[in-house]
């Protein structure tokens, strides 16, 4: 079972974001406009994070009742800025290789994902704050540590993210079960961002749009599709093939 730390109260919340503290979550009772809470909500779309509005009935099961209507959820990970991170990449000689996970809400997997990339060499794993799992004990457990190990980019906007990589010089390449070209026939060795989506629901209809490439992963069996960790780990190793040289003649 994960513990998270919860804070709670207006003026400890604000504090926590202006001593620097990661925030993983932030909800915010309904209906509540004074302008200490204005404050907040604009101290942490600064910080680009989304609260979350809610009923005062889950405020409550998180935390005492004398919450101010404010309760946080202190982040167990320090986030990287994406922005800042590719620029690095470059300087450094290498050819960036992301990982973008869209709409993945089971920790488990999150943290298997996370592993593997790690072990790959992926440069960072990047996520939309908004429906996507929370980083917590059991993802860091699941990623058997390598979630502090390999970087993490939280977005607020994903489409946002993966125009500034199109821009940066970075293919995207998206994994469907909707593509026609299988993932063994493209080309990795450019600057490359990998997106893979949930199980139930695969990647955002508007995210897929944003892809130079799409590929699948044939399925020769009944089932009609893998775990997305073990989907993700096939392309990335895929990629790890091309870029050492190891190609089949």
């Amino acid at each position: 079972m994960s513990k998270e730390i919860y804070i709670y109260g207006i003026h400890p919340v604000i504090e926590a974001i202006k001593s620097g503290k990661e925030l993983e979550k932030v909800f915010i009772q309904a209906g509540l406009n004074s302008d200490r809470v204005n404050e907040l909500k604009k101290l942490l779309y600064a910080n680009k994070i989304t609260p979350r509005i809610v009923p005062a009935e889950k405020l409550n099961r998180l935390a005492p009742k004398a919450n101010q209507g404010v309760v946080a959820i202190i982040s167990q990970i320090q986030y990287c800025e994406i922005e800042m991170l590719v620029p690095h990449i470059y300087e450094k000689g290498e050819q960036p290789f992301l990982l973008v996970v869209d709409r993945i809400t089971d920790v488990r997997n999150f943290g298997a994902i996370a592993r593997t990339a790690s072990c790959a060499g992926v440069h960072a794993i990047i996520f939309p704050e908004k429906g996507s799992a929370m980083i917590n004990a059991q993802t860091i457990k699941a990623s058997a540590g390598a979630i502090n190990i390999i970087p993490i980019c939280r977005t607020i906007n994903l489409k946002k993210t993966l125009q500034f990589l199109k821009e940066s010089g970075i293919k995207l390449i998206a994994c469907t079960e909707k593509a026609v070209t299988e993932y063994t026939s493209v080309n990795y060795d450019d600057p490359i961002a990998i997106i893979v989506g949930s199980e139930e629901n695969g990647i955002s209809p508007d995210i897929l749009k944003y892809a130079d490439y799409k590929v699948r992963i044939p399925i020769k069996g009944s089932i009609e599709s893998l775990n997305v960790s073990v989907a993700s780990a096939i392309v990335i190793y895929e990629v790890v093939r091309q870029r050492t040289g190891n190609l089949i003649k």
